[in-house]
């Protein structure tokens, strides 16, 4: 039966319940200390919901809205409970693979891998992280030496089973990071697998953002009576980032995105794009707008996704252009707004999108750009987060646009000919139909009377060398060494002996 941990109902009468810190809900205090030294004191709420409850051994799905501490949330109990089996062996055999974290993305991965060094500083527990677009030998060599807590991408996990290079059959927690993209169609071939090499008795953990109900549904199927903690309204934004539409046609979005950045001095900007090729043109047409500007996606080797990160977090870049690879677990701190270039076709990847801002307490703003034909969208977004998105009007300068808009249009050359045509009428269109086949006829009159000219794509043409073309001319010195031959033959030696190898023996005979 499946229990619910839900915050108690405040009224005017009721105190406010103190929230308990790390210490008094019974963290070991090696974790106490790195929790110290991270700077935090005290639990946030999914924090101080979920920690009692996954330090007991239950199974928990939890949701909670993005930059509130999730990835804490579930790696301090789990690093508690791996402790008392701990130790300082350099033995790989004594440091086996007890903890699992998935997740959907590299660089999630990443950062739950920094986040659970970070806390483990203090205790000899071993963790590694291994995802694809890298070089597997280094990963090889990690797991070979033992780490009682491992993060994976579900493809590059399965790559290293069948490689024999881990053993999950002393797993005893799994943990699903944003549940819900793991969950996906795209995922969850590969998810059984992996569920399938791990002990039947086991912990699992699942914790994103947003839950849908078919979701939640399809959870249950891989957790034992979860406790369920919701510390917000489901699928709900954070109070700390205000949201904004404007409405503009595609060819203005670029220039809105120019004047956003430059007018209100902005730095470190996240702009999420549907797909991979809109994101890596945007970012060019960005730089050569004047905005130092990176893209970000799955095309992209991960040394250049590493790269790209490294140098937006140093503040190098003033817009990091990005797919929704970037959605999940992305985790910048300072970043003052996140601008939608594309609106989302799922509403939810909206909600993770604008977490990027506003993370830990802090104060963000959410930019939405979006076509007409993209307002369905924006509808979808409002109803998914029970909440009305403002419109608004944004004003740009002119020269902006016009460098924005596309080059047909500047020109003029496309839009004014179809304008005489439509004005002129029947007769106009009738002499524009004939004048079109007389200059047809010509063109191939013409064309018959003399060769294409070549393309300007083809290949230039190769110079031509006579020497390869001319009769063949025996040279002065080849026909006087011929006629010496044919004056003086060469004469056989009469009874001189020769060497025959054998057929068989191997070994020479005189003749």
């Amino acid at each position: 039966m499946t229990s619910n941990i839900q915050t108690p109902a405040l009224t005017p009468e009721a105190p406010i319940a103190a929230v308990p810190t790390f210490a008094e809900i019974g963290l070991h205090p090696s974790l106490l200390q790195a929790v110290i030294d991270t700077g935090y004191t005290t639990p946030t709420p999914i924090q101080a919901q979920a920690l009692p409850s996954i330090m007991a051994g239950n199974d928990v799905m939890g949701a909670a809205q993005t930059g509130t501490g999730k990835t804490a949330a579930f790696t301090l109990p789990i690093l508690h409970r791996l402790i008392p089996l701990s130790n300082t062996s350099a033995s790989p055999a004594r440091h086996p693979v007890r903890a699992l974290i998935l997740t959907p993305t590299r660089e999630l991965a990443d950062q739950v891998y920094e986040s659970v060094k970070r806390y483990s500083r203090h205790t000899p527990l071993r963790s590694t992280v291994v995802f694809g677009g890298v070089d597997i030998g280094p990963q090889k060599e990690a797991l070979r030496n033992g780490c009682e807590v491992l993060i994976a991408t579900p493809g590059r996990l399965l790559d290293h089973v069948e490689q024999k290079n881990v053993n999950l059959s002393q797993v005893g927690i799994l943990v699903l990071d944003e549940a819900d993209r793991m969950m996906d169609m795209g995922f969850l071939p590969d998810l059984d697998r992996i569920i399938r090499l791990l002990p039947a008795q086991r912990q699992a953990l699942l914790f994103s953002a947003t839950f849908s109900n078919e979701i939640r549904k399809l959870g249950r199927t891989y957790l034992n009576s979860p406790v369920e903690i919701e510390v917000a309204n489901r699928n709900a934004t954070a109070d700390t980032v205000t949201q904004i539409a404007y409405p503009m046609s595609g060819d203005a979005k670029r220039a809105a995105v120019v004047h956003l950045v430059k007018s209100r001095g902005l730095k470190q900007v996240i702009v999420f794009s549907n797909t991979k090729i809109g994101c890596g043109r945007l970012a060019r047409q960005l730089e050569l707008d004047g905005v130092r500007a990176e893209s970000i996606h799955g095309d992209k080797s991960q040394a250049d996704r590493m790269k790209a990160l490294e140098a937006f977090k140093a503040g190098e870049l003033e817009v990091l252009v990005a797919t929704d690879v970037a959605a999940r677990g992305l985790d910048v701190a300072g970043v003052p707004c996140v601008i939608n270039y594309d609106l989302p076709h799922s509403a939810e990847d909206y909600v993770h999108r604008i977490g990027r801002t506003g993370r830990a307490g802090a104060k963000g703003e959410a930019i939405a750009l979006y076509a007409p034909a993209e307002e369905k969208y924006l509808l979808d977004i409002e109803k998914l987060i029970k909440t009305t998105v403002p419109r608004a009007v944004l004003h740009i300068p002119g020269e902006l646009l016009a460098r924005a808009a596309p080059r047909e249009a500047r020109t003029g050359a496309s839009s004014e000919r179809p304008a005489r045509t439509a004005s002129s009428g029947r007769s106009g269109e009738r002499g524009t139909e004939r004048s079109t086949e007389r200059s047809t006829e010509r063109s191939s009159e013409r064309s018959a009377d003399r060769p294409a000219r070549p393309s300007r794509y083809s290949a230039p043409p190769k110079p031509i060398d006579e020497f390869f073309t001319k009769p063949y001319e025996p040279s002065p010195a080849a026909l006087a060494a011929a006629a010496q031959a044919n004056a003086a033959p060469a004469k056989p030696v009469l009874g001189a002996k020769r060497q025959v190898g054998l057929l068989l023996g191997g070994a020479f005979k005189k003749v």
